[in-house]
């Protein structure tokens, strides 16, 4: 052992490249990342627009855009604030073509406001906006804990 640590202390240079090469790979590994932030899939397109409920903007929620049965691609959404959505600020687009789309709804508080509503539509391979109108009778089912007065 005291040979093996003489031989490394008199040839430095030896020494230096051993441990260049042992860890050269672990100093590159953190550059390496994870696909360096890059969306990989499909091309997406930008969706916005107004939610009303009753002619009324929904105060809060969520817009779901499924690819419909049968047409590929990830699934696009947006948050619903004051009654507009926009998947460029706060989302994902969808892929284009239709879709299958789910919207809830809720109160200022978080309360929902009426059952999830679905609705069909085509949508462009292209920025686009869509405005969706929930009817009063998607309350009509909504299950809430509050008791009678």
């Amino acid at each position: 052992m005291h040979a093996l640590l003489a031989t490394f202390r008199t040839n430095s240079r030896l020494s230096n490249m051993l441990v260049l090469t042992l860890l050269t790979p672990l100093m590159l590994t953190p550059l390496c990342g994870c696909g360096g932030g890059v969306d990989e899939g499909p091309e997406r397109f930008d969706v916005s627009g107004t939610v009303t409920f009753d002619g009324k903007p929904v105060p809060t929620g969520t817009i779901y855009f499924n690819p419909a049965e049968g047409h590929a691609g990830p699934q696009g959404f947006a948050a619903i604030v004051d009654g507009k959505y926009d998947t460029t600020s706060d989302g994902k687009g969808t892929v284009g073509g239709p879709h299958s789309v789910r919207i809830e709804g809720a109160d200022a508080a978080g309360v929902p406001i009426f059952v999830p509503h679905f609705e069909e539509i085509d949508l462009p391979k292209s920025t686009t906006s869509h405005s969706f109108e929930i009817p009063a009778s998607a309350a009509d089912n909504l299950q809430t804990d509050a008791e009678p007065v």
